[in-house]
């Protein structure tokens, strides 16, 4: 966990949640088990699926992802997810439930074939159904699309494509292990514009092996001239379980990326050309064109406490209050799919206290939180319980005012994960 340093050392940096995941366990399994079989709750239900497939394996990625696999072995792995969406699907916990929103993130989706995607999609309409659903992403390579498979994903259902785009700079794709190159995004994006979806979403990366100012900035106007409804941006780091740590850790150098200071200049840099161009600040990592049109409610639904599904292997999920990750190997998740059972290998029961800090840790991540609407929820004032936290954040300058809402100045927006440990209990 990497706090106010200036360098980026190894080690991990973006908050998802709360409590840590270090404190997930085997011990807690059975309770995922009674949550699926207990009555279900009101909350809106999501469903997440994990395609961990990718051409390559980028230098920097830190996700349950196969590279070279056997075709049969991507077969008998989307046969599993579906396998796996009917034993879902048949527990008390989730049965007959609508399904809110829905979200298919790898890897790499696009690996699939049109064919193993129809009869994928096909299947997870007989297990849930999403035509209720407000919104459906997929996450694409653009190496992997084509323009018969961006029209599929138009046809099964998809809203919201989101394209892992990172750079525009052939030489810094290719340093940090990327499959695409600049030529591929460009057609990519031709056919999913001409498909017509609702929302599009373009994935950068500040401060990747190789950046500099100049191509940063190029990086910037050429996903301007994309005209995407958002643009999420990430700032570089470097875990543990990445290949330039690995290398480092066996002989050789940590990988030259940029430290925080510049990388969250760039950041901002990038916001003020985007709200130049009309966008809105959605959170510390996105703009959107139309705030009143253009959504994330993966995003939204899951930081208030809305429950997923998790399908696939690794992917981590959110029932009954309770958290949980399915097995985390290959051999592990199909042996307990393919013998008829939910793939659960450990979870978490965090205390109602926790369940709130939760809300308040990613809820902070939009920039400001809905007092009002936790302390409804909850009964506790997130104000008034943390108030040393907040006086803090105040005082070093991260906070543009508290008042009824706690509201992040530009610079604690620009670096509110490495603020929010300060409220981990």
């Amino acid at each position: 966990m990497i706090a106010e340093t200036e360098r980026t050392e190894p080690g991990s940096y973006f908050v998802s949640n709360y409590p840590p995941f270090a404190r997930w366990n085997t011990e807690a399994v059975p309770a995922v088990l009674a949550a699926f079989a207990a009555p279900p709750t009101s909350a809106p239900l999501g469903l997440y699926l994990h395609v961990p497939f990718c051409r390559k394996r980028c230098k920097f990625c830190y996700f349950r992802v196969y590279t070279d696999v056997a075709a049969d072995d991507v077969e008998r792995y989307s046969q599993a997810l579906g396998r796996e969406a009917e034993l879902a699907a048949a527990q008390a916990a989730v049965a007959g439930r609508q399904v809110k929103y829905v979200y298919f993130g790898g890897g790499t989706p696009s690996f699939l074939s049109v064919k193993q995607l129809d009869r994928l999609v096909e299947r997870l309409h007989r297990s849930f159904g999403w035509d209720g659903a407000e919104e459906v992403t997929f996450e694409c390579e653009p190496g992997t699309l084509s323009e018969a498979k961006v029209q599929a994903l138009k046809r099964l259902g998809m809203t919201r494509i989101s394209l892992g785009v990172e750079n525009f700079s052939d030489a810094i794709l290719e340093a940090n292990g990327r499959a695409h190159l600049s030529a591929e995004i460009e057609r990519a994006w031709g056919w999913i514009k001409a498909a017509g979806f609702a929302n599009t979403n373009v994935d950068l990366i500040a401060g990747m092996v190789g950046e500099t100012d100049e191509s940063w900035r190029r990086t910037v106007e050429r996903t301007l001239a994309l005209d995407p409804d958002s643009v999420t941006i990430y700032q570089m780091e470097l875990p543990a379980n990445t290949v330039f740590v690995h290398d480092a850790k066996t002989g050789g150098e940590v990988a030259a990326v940029a430290d925080w200071p510049t990388k969250r200049r760039w950041v901002q840099e990038a916001f003020e050309r985007f709200l130049d161009r009309g966008f809105a600040i959605s959170s510390g990592y996105t703009v959107v064109r139309d705030p009143e049109r253009v959504h994330f409610r993966y995003r939204d639904m899951l930081w208030e406490g809305s429950d997923l599904v998790a399908l696939g292997v690794a992917s981590f999920g959110h029932l009954s209050g309770v958290h949980y990750q399915n097995a985390t190997h290959w051999d592990e998740y199909l042996g307990a799919v393919e013998s008829g059972r939910l793939p659960i290998a450990r979870g978490l029961v965090p205390a109602r206290r926790d369940l709130l800090l939760r809300e308040v840790v990613l809820g902070l991540k939009r920039g400001s939180l809905d007092v009002e609407r936790l302390t409804a929820k909850y009964g506790i004032d997130p104000v008034a319980e943390w108030a040393p936290q907040w006086e803090s954040l105040a005082r070093e300058g991260w906070l543009a005012g508290t008042g009824p809402r706690p509201v992040l100045s530009r610079a604690g927006l620009l670096r509110v994960d490495a603020l929010l440990h300060r409220f981990f209990e």
